[in-house]
């Protein structure tokens, strides 16, 4: 990517861009404990053929460098012209960048505020507003993996000081938070951001889509490592069935090649890959049992929005 120079005016609300105009921003914002480094793990990987499309990718130190100065301080043009200089001066992995994508949970919302006056991240829609409006008329997308607030609260809960733990759960109902209002509010706060979501316990069986997805992939472009996430969770019987499922199905991959994915991990998943210990004090069998059913009936809400797209098996 050539450098750029942006034109800004003291006074003015925005600035000129002297940059590419047309590229892709591309935000995975986790959420918390959806991620841990995967998906950047999964595009170096991909690195050579990323840089044949022009795609360039960025992880929590660039977002830590760029971007959170300009989210969390206050909010003024100049610094927002600044955070775009340095975003659009980064070096591109193709000859000019097409679609760079940024990767760090804390896009929308820093870990000390995931659970935030009585709601899951509070400011996400306005840290996503602000973002889209730091691009500059950039097309900006945002995909987010979601997750079972029965084991990501514990997770949350357990992660915070304290001091701070004995705030949240004095303060706040937890029976009542839901992802739908923090999604709710992107939508309405950043109408013209695309938003990408999927549900975290998919994630295994699906990893290719996502891949595809927030590269910006055609759909049927394999991508190195899709299934290592899927074969690190099964046993060595599952892993040599799912490599015969690729041998014999290689591109032709339809709605009963992901009903077999699905027979061969209910099959053979290992229990220690896939069952959490929930170690917050008091969190039963039945607390998980309530936030599961829940979380189901807002992924089909969810799901019924128009304008989300949401990847399933």
């Amino acid at each position: 990517m050539t450098a750029v120079f942006l034109g800004y005016t003291p006074g003015n609300e925005g600035w000129e861009s002297k940059g590419r105009s047309d590229m892709q921003v591309a935000i995975h914002a986790g959420a918390l404990f959806t991620d841990e480094g995967r998906l950047i793990k999964a595009l170096q990987a991909n690195a050579a053929l990323l840089g044949q499309r022009n795609v360039s990718f960025w992880g929590p130190r660039r977002y830590r460098q760029i971007f959170a100065p300009a989210l969390n301080a206050a909010q003024d043009a100049q610094s927002d012209a600044d955070a775009l200089t340095r975003f659009l001066a980064l070096p591109s992995r193709g000859a000019e960048a097409e679609r760079s994508i940024v990767s760090d949970p804390s896009f929308i919302g820093e870990k000390l505020s995931v659970i935030e006056d009585g709601q899951l991240y509070r400011q996400a829609g306005q840290r996503v507003a602000h973002l889209d409006r730091l691009m500059g008329g950039r097309p900006v997308e945002l995909f987010l993996g979601l997750r079972n607030l029965g084991t990501f609260l514990p997770k949350v809960l357990m992660w915070l000081p304290e001091a701070d733990r004995h705030d949240v759960l004095n303060s706040t109902d937890l029976s009542c938070l839901s992802w739908l209002s923090m999604i709710e509010d992107i939508r309405e706060l950043a109408p013209d951001v695309k938003v990408t979501l999927w549900s975290s316990e998919d994630s295994p069986l699906i990893w290719g889509e996502i891949l595809r997805a927030v590269t910006g992939m055609p759909d049927d472009r394999p991508m190195a490592g899709e299934f290592d996430f899927l074969s690190s969770l099964v046993s060595d019987i599952g892993k040599h069935q799912i490599q015969k499922l690729l041998e014999q199905d290689g591109a032709q991959r339809g709605e009963g090649f992901y009903d077999d994915l699905v027979r061969i991990f209910q099959q053979h998943a290992l229990p220690d890959e896939i069952e959490e210990d929930v170690n917050l004090p008091g969190w039963s069998d039945d607390i998980v049992a309530a936030f599961t059913e829940l979380y189901e009936q807002d992924l089909t809400r969810i799901q019924s929005m128009s304008d989300i797209r949401f990847l399933k098996p």
